[in-house]
């Protein structure tokens, strides 16, 4: 497409989606079905807008997927991965793994040979991470007991796509179709092509290991000469290279781009720059995810479906049914409430995005013939159409019926006022910050996500807003614009690093107060450009020390005295050790001197001034004298 063909193409998807999105969402049908529809209604079976060149946008859009997995890698942090772990490895395991066995039989039953039955069931074990990602959280249902378990067994089928992509070209003839041929040749050729299939495997698993040592060795610093310069839009460029770099890297190799950026974002999830990314490339993953979802609607190759009717709905059916009472058994066995087990199935009951490119590249291996695969490819995508109204009927009709257990997500709470400061998190440390300025005559605007503890503060005569303060529009609603002061004092540092980038990206204005719990996030909160950190165990372990020393016989004031000096000197020290903490070496070497320089800088200051023996200015020894004065008898 070029020129006023490209724009006339532009103008139809952004048309469809614009009128179709909105009318779904009104329906309760989601998004993602009106997507769908209106790439049905502006297809070649539809209004006939979009032809053949639909099949380009196809690849153009598969992008988005592309970025939507490359933001799932990155929340992959250990701490999750170690929650999730039993979900992932128990629940994500035995759903691909049973599936696939399960489609393997029914292949073989239906008369394919054994090859290409295991690749079909190993196919078709998977399901589409855009959609029930999208639809889960749109419905505010990702932290139930269902959505949980639906993204563990997700975050498994991603990671199962690594040695998927390894074994099929094992299971194929060892030449590819003419079909694959012609479609290599149509992407451009590959590094592997023509090379035999151990020969491939070593490729595949070299490109993998490329990913995972430049990510975590190569681009730490690479981020940080780019954030010294302090241009976003080069930070944004940055990103989307690393993401399309990635993907032309997985294409010259044969694999999947989504595979490839997906593992990037799991070796980059304990970046420090992990947020700044993902507020980069949300944006475009959005619109063309959107694009997607439209091209998915436009190829619906509805003159197959009206030539064998009976057929394709007997294929989706399958599908759907054996899939969707294995999650209900998988569900029961890992003891899911009736109505999350619902939820559970039919989240993940159909074909997934990487089914359009796993059946390509198997046929291009030789390992299914095309005449198998284009109704799959059919099938798959049908079964993706559908979903969205498998989960209106279940949230319609049945959940009201079997009585929901879990609610979802609580939405957050209109803000009638505006104030110079905006406290995130009122908990333990929050709670004594807003008291103490309220009792100075400062007003703050509260925020707090835990409903629970919301209801318990209004009980006591406290105002609080219930909201996810890391969301722009909340904090705006907040008065974020017209806000002096930022305080967070919430204790999900994840959750604190979000609401820094976001304040930063529209507020600069604002300064902002943040808490950390040790050295480590305070590091994060320094490198995120937060000049005014506070961490949470540190004034407490002063305090004790000043008492410690006081009860061993040092008068208290020097004590007092002393602890500034020590939080003076350990605050240069933070600052000066948080650019240098990669560099183990480095900073180890710089962490032992500092620790030595203040040790000596104290112990001098005690040796030349003597305040140890000095009988001096003291509160403690004046309220023990008065003490003891009052408590004379008279005369």
């Amino acid at each position: 497409m070029h020129g006023e063909g490209f724009f006339f193409q532009a103008f139809v998807y952004l048309t469809a989606a614009v009128i179709s999105v909105p009318v779904a969402k009104r329906l309760g049908l989601g998004s993602v079905l009106g997507y769908l529809i209106a790439g049905m209604i502006i297809g070649p079976f539809g209004l006939g807008l979009i032809g053949q060149e639909g099949k380009d946008v196809m690849h153009f859009a598969e992008f988005g997927v592309v970025m939507m997995l490359f933001l799932v890698g990155l929340e992959l942090q250990p701490s999750l991965l170690l929650r999730l772990r039993g979900p992932i490895l128990g629940l994500g395991g035995l759903q691909v793994g049973l599936t696939t066995a399960a489609m393997t039989g029914i292949g073989l039953a239906l008369g394919l040979p054994w090859q290409p039955a295991v690749a079909v069931g190993m196919i078709l074990a998977l399901s589409s991470t855009a959609i029930v990602l999208q639809t889960l959280s749109e419905k505010g249902l990702m932290m139930t007991d269902g959505g949980q378990s639906s993204f563990a067994v997700l975050l498994f089928q991603d990671m199962a796509v690594i040695p998927l992509l390894a074994i099929l070209p094992l299971l194929g003839s060892g030449a590819s179709s003419h079909e694959g041929a012609a479609h290599g040749a149509e992407h451009g050729s590959t590094w592997v092509a023509g090379i035999p299939a151990w020969a491939e495997t070593l490729v595949v698993l070299g490109a993998v290991v490329s990913i995972i040592l430049v990510g975590r060795f190569l681009l730490r610093p690479v981020f940080r000469w780019i954030a010294g310069t302090r241009l976003p839009e080069l930070f944004t460029a940055a990103a989307l290279l690393l993401v399309i770099g990635i993907a032309l890297l997985m294409t010259k190799v044969g694999l999947s781009p989504a595979l490839g950026t997906f593992l990037a974002g799991v070796v980059l999830a304990e970046n420090e720059y992990r947020h700044e990314l993902e507020s980069d490339i949300e944006p475009f993953k959005g619109l063309l995810l959107g694009v997607f979802f439209i091209a998915v609607g436009a190829s619906l190759d509805f003159g197959l479906l009206f030539a064998q009717p009976g057929r394709m709905a007997g294929l989706v059916g399958a599908l759907l049914a054996v899939k969707f009472l294995l999650l209900l058994l998988l569900g029961r066995l890992f003891r899911m409430g009736l109505d999350q087990n619902l939820l559970f199935a039919f989240a993940l009951a159909q074909g997934g995005e990487f089914a359009f490119v796993l059946f390509s590249f198997a046929t291009q291996q030789g390992v299914i013939a095309s005449e198998v695969a284009n109704p799959l490819v059919a099938v798959v995508a049908l079964s993706m159409a559908v979903t969205p109204l498998l989960m209106a009927v279940n949230e319609k009709l049945l959940q009201p019926r079997l009585g929901t257990r879990e609610q979802a997500e609580r939405e957050a709470d209109e803000i009638d006022e505006e104030n110079p400061v905006i406290i995130a998190g009122f908990g333990r440390v929050g709670s004594i910050v807003g008291r103490y300025l309220r009792a100075n005559g400062v007003h703050a605007t509260v925020l707090e996500f835990d409903s629970d503890h919301v209801e318990l503060l209004r009980r006591l005569g406290l105002k609080v807003f219930y909201g996810d303060a890391s969301r722009h529009d909340l904090l705006r609603t907040a008065g974020l614009d017209k806000a002096k002061l930022v305080i967070l004092a919430i204790d999900d540092h994840k959750k604190i690093l979000q609401m820094v980038e976001t304040v930063r990206r529209h507020a600069p204005h604002v300064t902002i107060l943040a808490r950390a719990t040790g050295r480590t996030e305070a590091y994060d909160l320094l490198d995120a450009g937060v000049d005014h950190v506070y961490r949470e165990t540190f004034e407490t372990s002063l305090r004790i020390g000043i008492d410690a020393l006081s009860m061993l016989g040092l008068r208290t004031y020097h004590a007092h005295r002393m602890s500034k000096t020590f939080r003076l000197r350990d605050e240069e020290a933070l600052r000066e050790l948080s650019g240098m903490r990669h560099d183990k070496k480095q900073y180890m070497n710089l962490a032992r001197q500092s620790i030595s320089d203040l040790e000596e800088l104290l112990l001098s200051e005690l040796e030349e001034t003597g305040v140890s023996r000095d009988a001096g200015w003291d509160t403690d020894s004046l309220l023990e004298e008065a003490d003891q004065w009052t408590e004379k008898p008279d005369g």
